[in-house]
């Protein structure tokens, strides 16, 4: 463990997205294996990775933002609530763009190549609901090397944790689906894997953005909150709940509960 907080937060920021992508992969491995996984373990598996991202939103995100705010002398509810509207926008204005591209293409294209296209446009919508991801992971590795209050190395790692648990059912929800509509074993795979690819990516963007710019990292804090929400509430709620809501609703409270005992009893 000491090699790893003796790394810069940039190679901890790497090391802690390349795990979530590699959970991702593993979530869609399950395609080479199997046609569908039980619904009732899936949903409750969904349902546990969003109390994960609803417990991580506050303990790593919000809880720092709010003691970074107050002692830069910041208005601490106006950097917080701008921060959150805006990640929370974010989610949901790409989802409306990408709708409305499903639509157009639906419409224009009747053939195999459409297939493809929608395929794709999967793929965006998915990795769209990755970037706060994997800009909360950059963000928290930052604030804790920046001694931010509240804002510990281990919290960053439970987050990363965190995450990483939440990706496992969502690399399966993505390849399994693909696999039943009669796309192969490895494109299935492919697809369902890539679509945690960006994580790395934002979550380099995140740690420098937060590295550089101070003054700003209770608004990126509460943006990345902000759109870890909206992702929760725009796909897993609706995903875990449509056909067992009380497992869901388990699986969410085990998985708030997690969470909180990492970050706060580690922490």
């Amino acid at each position: 463990m000491d090699w790893f907080i003796n790394l810069s937060p940039i190679w901890q920021t790497l090391i802690a997205t390349f795990f979530t992508w590699s959970v991702t992969a593993l979530g869609a491995l399950f395609v080479c294996f199997f046609k569908e996984v039980n619904k009732n373990v899936l949903d409750t598996m969904l349902g546990f990775g969003a109390g994960v991202m609803i417990a991580a939103s506050f303990w790593s995100l919000l809880l720092p933002a709010i003691e970074l705010s107050e002692s830069l002398g910041q208005i601490s509810w106006l950097a917080l609530a701008a921060g959150f509207l805006g990640g929370g926008f974010f989610v949901i204005f790409s989802d409306k763009f990408l709708d409305k591209m499903l639509l157009r293409r639906n419409e224009k294209f009747k053939s195999k190549q459409d297939s493809r296209r929608r395929s794709i446009l999967l793929v965006s919508a998915i990795t769209i609901h990755n970037i706060p991801e994997g800009m909360a992971i950059g963000i928290a590795f930052a604030s804790a090397a920046l001694n931010i209050p509240n804002a510990t190395l281990i919290a960053a790692i439970s987050l990363a944790i965190g995450i990483g648990l939440q990706n496992f059912p969502e690399g399966a929800a993505v390849s399994l689906p693909l696999r039943r509509e009669g796309y192969s074993i490895k494109k299935s795979f492919f697809i369902g894997q890539a679509s945690a690819l960006v994580e790395p990516i934002a979550g380099l963007i995140g740690v420098v953005a937060a590295m550089t710019m101070r003054n700003i990292l209770p608004f990126l804090l509460s943006f990345a909150a902000g759109a870890m929400i909206a992702v929760v509430m725009a796909e897993l709620v609706p995903e875990s709940t449509r056909n067992n809501k009380t497992k869901a609703t388990v699986g969410l409270i085990i998985g708030f509960v997690v969470m909180m005992i990492l970050d706060m009893a580690l922490g």
